[in-house]
């Protein structure tokens, strides 16, 4: 697996990641990684903007050609705003992954929170057990 996960961003055991936007809300999307399993992306379900999530719901699906994953929410918050690029090309999920295939973004109750999710090197290390 390749070391390719930005360090600015925290990640999830779920496989999504984090940035911080630095002002008071996040960008969310899921990691190469998640991808690579994925497979082809066909599809993405997004969250409702406006809707309130709790840390770990469950927010969305991505379908592939190989399988149908949830998306989960990495922190408590609001959605701000969903890709609409992906209703047209989910396949941005695979091709940029950390960029132009992000997924929501969220105002969260608490951007303390952010410091519950792993670094990338704990990422890396929890996705090689």
């Amino acid at each position: 697996m390749s070391n390719e996960n930005p360090n600015d961003l925290k990640y999830t055991k779920t496989h999504e990641w984090v940035r911080d936007n630095g002002d008071g809300t996040v960008t969310v999307g899921i990691t190469d990684h998640a991808q690579e399993l994925l497979g082809d992306v066909v599809y993405v379900e997004l969250p409702e903007v406006e809707s309130e999530l709790t840390a770990e719901e469950n927010c969305g699906v991505i379908e592939s050609v190989k399988a149908a994953s949830d998306m989960y929410a990495p922190l408590e918050g609001e959605v701000t705003e969903v890709n609409e690029e992906l209703d047209g090309e989910p396949e941005l999920i695979n091709s940029a992954a950390f960029g132009e295939g992000w997924i929501f973004s969220m105002k969260l109750k608490s951007m303390d929170d952010l410091d519950e999710l792993m670094d990338a090197d704990a990422y890396e290390s929890f996705c090689q057990e």
